[in-house]
């Protein structure tokens, strides 16, 4: 039986970082809100640029979605290259392209530069359930190989089950830019750099008011942040500290199970060259395995901010679902936590002010992407825009309903796609 809330990465975080509680008055070059990738990748880069930096943190460092998510490295934005076209052009979607592998490089560079041990690994698999599905990958490999990405192999059925051991797959695209890796050891990495560059994290240090202006002033229950900058980098837990942006994301539960122990042998059986992997479902499932021979699986999705009855053991059922060969192993670890969507699934980046910056909405591709933001906002800082800019340049859209019917709006959005993937 799975142990509900039991965190598979918290159990297995290889070591701890020491941040006090905001007890002062203070200032700083740039003030910094989140703990999770973004607002620890955009501390450190201001640290090693001079910077003074300070962070606030309502909870641990990585407590949120970044030590709780699916660890999976994936190319390109949530939202579909054509779709992105449409919104923002050629060249700008082509550039939001570039920059995704840019993201991706960044990880690579920052593991290395820091010696961050969180069992990076490369190899992706895009996976089709029906042969619609399987035509979509046909067109999206050729998309990719116009973007310049041509190292990407279509797998068939036969093909595929050399890498995937699965009945439920009709083929897969590989993409060996792709990859996972241990998402809460790599933000305490990244946060122990941080701290080591001179940016001071504070952690259980909620937020309770900010003050635009010259200089922004920052509040907590038992101190204050007066800086020349502030960082917005809450994801889908900023609530409703900042009403101006809060309509343009919603947070969505998602949720992973790990199992027990599945030995090399039987593990390499399931996955043979250790790919991360997700389906082309709207709900999609996506599953990889970890460095201790585990089958970590995510999916459901909550966008009632309710968790699911019985979580372990319907994760557990729709696992066997793609491993009919695990109906003997068991569930040691469920958790879950919010991720932050927008309506067109593209991250919103932008300004309320000439010293006030945003970066949010990932739609679950936040692992590659939150570090490119954090760069991005410390570029700003020090007016270089044009990057940022053009992710600024992406429309978007207030979900409907308010505060009190936007849920049930999406609810029955999803139902409908729901529907679309079951035929």
């Amino acid at each position: 039986m799975a142990v509900l809330n039991h965190n598979y990465y918290q159990a297995t975080q290889n070591q701890q970082i020491t941040c006090p509680s905001l007890q002062e008055d203070e200032t700083a070059d740039v003030a910094v809100i989140g703990g999770g990738l973004t607002g620890i990748s955009a501390a450190l880069n201001l640290a090693e640029r001079g910077h003074s930096v300070v962070l606030l943190e309502a909870q641990e460092i990585g407590w949120g979605a970044s030590g709780r998510n699916g660890g999976q490295i994936v190319p390109g934005l949530a939202i579909d290259q054509i779709a992105l076209e449409k919104l923002v052009g050629r060249e700008d979607a082509r550039a939001l392209w570039d920059f995704s592998l840019r993201a991706i490089d960044t990880i690579a560079d920052r593991v290395a530069k820091h010696q961050i041990e969180c069992d990076l690994r490369w190899g992706y698999l895009h996976a089709a359930v029906k042969p619609r599905q399987v035509r979509e990958l046909q067109e999206w490999q050729t998309q990719l190989a116009e973007l310049g990405h041509s190292e990407t192999r279509l797998l068939s059925k036969d093909a595929l089950l050399a890498e995937l051991n699965s009945p439920r797959y009709q083929a897969a695209l590989l993409d060996p830019k792709g990859g996972h890796l241990h998402p809460l050891n790599y933000t305490l990495g990244l946060a122990k750099a941080a701290q080591n560059a001179g940016a001071r994290l504070y952690t259980r240090s909620p937020v309770t008011q900010v003050t635009p202006g010259q200089r922004a002033q920052i509040k907590t229950a038992t101190g204050s942040i007066s800086a020349k900058f502030l960082l917005l980098c809450g994801n889908a837990y900023l609530g409703g500290l900042m009403p101006a942006i809060s309509p343009y994301v919603m947070p969505v539960g998602t949720y992973i199970i790990a199992t027990e122990a599945l030995g090399t042998d039987r593990a390499t059986c399931l996955i043979g060259h250790n790919a991360a992997v997700a389906d082309l479902n709207f709900v999609l499932d996506y599953f990889r395995l970890s460095a201790d021979t585990r089958l970590l699986f995510g999916g459901r999705v909550s966008y009632s901010a309710i968790t699911p009855t019985n979580l372990g053991e319907s994760m557990l059922r729709r696992m066997r679902q793609v491993f009919p060969q695990l109906a003997d192993v068991r569930g040691e670890y469920v958790w879950g936590g919010n991720v932050a969507i927008t309506r067109n699934r593209a991250p919103h980046f932008g300004r309320l002010t000439d010293n006030v910056y945003f970066a949010h909405g990932f739609s679950g591709h936040g692992i590659a992407l939150t570090g490119l933001a954090g760069t991005l906002l410390a570029d700003l800082v020090d007016k270089q825009a044009a990057d940022f800019d053009v992710f600024a340049r992406i429309p978007h859209q207030k979900f409907p309903g308010g505060q009190a019917f936007r849920t049930p709006a999406l609810i029955l959005a999803t139902a409908y796609f729901r529907l679309r993937d079951f035929l």
